[in-house]
């Protein structure tokens, strides 16, 4: 083998090991270093409370696709995420006051309903929705 290509050979080796010193690796609890830019607000969020030793909270979900996973609903019409929406369905009187939710979207009182908004979701996809949150 020549000296370019051991050379090359070489370089090639440090780049990609010094390209994956960091991946996998947990920052120590007293790690100071910031968020990176790209982690959104509620991974940092979360983040902060499990480092400052509050109570561990999963992350909130993102809002920003036409599903909400966690609810079982279009974004736009659920109103868990929503305090606007949860305030415009309690005025006209769709409220599970037993859950803490539309009734229109207790799918603990109504399993039915759930049918109904995974349809919703079957008809836009072709499939199954992910199953939402027991509670």
């Amino acid at each position: 083998m020549n000296a370019w290509k051991r050379f090359s050979l070489a370089a090639a080796i440090v780049a990609v090991s010094w390209w994956c010193s960091g991946c996998g690796e947990a920052p120590s609890a007293d790690s100071k270093k910031p968020v990176p830019a790209t982690a959104n607000a509620a991974e940092s969020g979360a983040q902060a409370k499990s480092e400052g030793g509050a109570s561990q909270e999963k992350p909130e979900h993102d809002h920003s696709g036409w599903w909400c996973n966690e609810h079982g609903v279009p974004e736009e019409e659920c109103g868990r995420c929503s305090a606007k929406l949860a305030a415009a369905f309690q005025k006209k009187g769709d409220w599970c006051k037993e859950h803490d939710r539309p009734d229109s979207q207790c799918f603990l009182c109504h399993p039915e309903k759930e049918a109904a908004f995974a349809a919703r979701y079957e008809a836009k996809y072709g499939k199954q929705p992910p199953k939402p949150e027991p509670n």
